[in-house]
């Protein structure tokens, strides 16, 4: 047998002539005209040096060797077609899969903690790696290369992305302190910006953040003592000392057996987040069925 001049059309051209054993109705079944498939026999006779079929008054005959082929290339087209339609289809009871979701700490403790135990109920073969958000350009080229299947950003900066997005969360900011240690609500302006405040500047940017944009238009400044990398480190601070902070409020909601939350005494303006993901995993079912679960959840939460 000559395997360079075999393609798949070939062997769907001897599966059906083979179960019709007459030329018309095989081309019927296949959407082909009889000349064409007339012409895919000829080509079958070449590849498998035999006549495969022998016209007789009543259609046509299988020849010894056909017979033979018969029964293993029903089972090798219908091994390719369950390749492919499992390709397509992803049942998180059974399948396995791994998958890699980038994000900063505030989405990892408020969102994907509770997410990943979700995942544990109802894809139980799922992995599922949780990494650090990196810096833009480097999360870039880790989703076209595949290292990274979903990314969480802030939604501000992205219009315009090549990357697809969607906004999942809208996030607005609350005041937090120890624990029992508030006293008058709500907050006087003046304590607030007296007292000494810790942020959260997770690529170092300096001193200031939303809360400082927001008094700076009444005209007003705080005391940032300290500038963080991550949110846990800051209510960490929070919980144990006298600073302030002004955080997430899904994220300060984890921590209200440490933490007290307040309104902050100028409004502060909120943030969207979206899920991010590169075209190359858009139709991937596995990244399909992620981004709906976590898209469900977050709407849920």
């Amino acid at each position: 047998m000559d395997d360079k001049k075999l393609d798949l059309n070939l062997l769907l051209a001897l599966e059906a002539l083979l179960a019709e054993l007459n030329v018309t109705r095989a081309a019927k079944r296949l959407n082909l005209s009889q000349p064409a498939l007339s012409a895919q026999l000829s080509r079958l006779r070449g590849v498998f040096g035999d006549e495969l079929l022998i016209p007789t008054s009543r259609g046509v005959l299988p020849t010894a060797m056909a017979l033979e082929l018969q029964a293993p290339l029903r089972k090798t087209l219908d091994q390719m077609r369950e390749l492919v339609s499992n390709a397509r289809i992803f049942d998180p009871s059974t399948a396995s899969a791994t998958l890699t979701i980038s994000a900063s700490d505030y989405m990892q403790i408020a969102i994907l903690m509770p997410f990943l135990l979700k995942v544990h109920l109802v894809a139980p073969n799922v992995k599922v790696m949780v990494r650090q958000l990196p810096d833009s350009q480097i999360l870039k080229t880790e989703l076209e290369r595949g290292l990274t299947d979903i990314a969480f950003l802030v939604t501000e900066g992205l219009e315009g992305s090549e990357l697809r997005h969607k906004e999942v969360l809208s996030e607005r900011y609350v005041g937090i302190a120890r624990k029992g240690s508030i006293g008058e609500r709500p907050m006087p302006i003046d304590r607030f910006i007296q007292s000494r405040h810790i942020i959260v500047s997770p690529r170092g940017d300096g001193f200031k953040g939303a809360t400082d944009d927001a008094l700076a238009a009444v005209g007003l400044t705080r005391k940032v003592a300290f500038a963080v990398s991550s949110f846990m480190f800051m209510i960490e601070a929070v919980s144990q000392c006298e600073l302030l902070a002004v955080a997430p409020q899904r994220l300060a909601e984890r921590y209200s057996d440490r933490i007290d939350m307040f309104a902050p005494p100028v409004p502060v303006a909120g943030f969207g987040i979206a899920m991010v993901w590169h075209d190359r995993t858009h139709n991937h079912p596995a990244r399909i069925w992620l981004r709906t679960l976590l898209e469900e959840f977050c709407a849920e939460h």
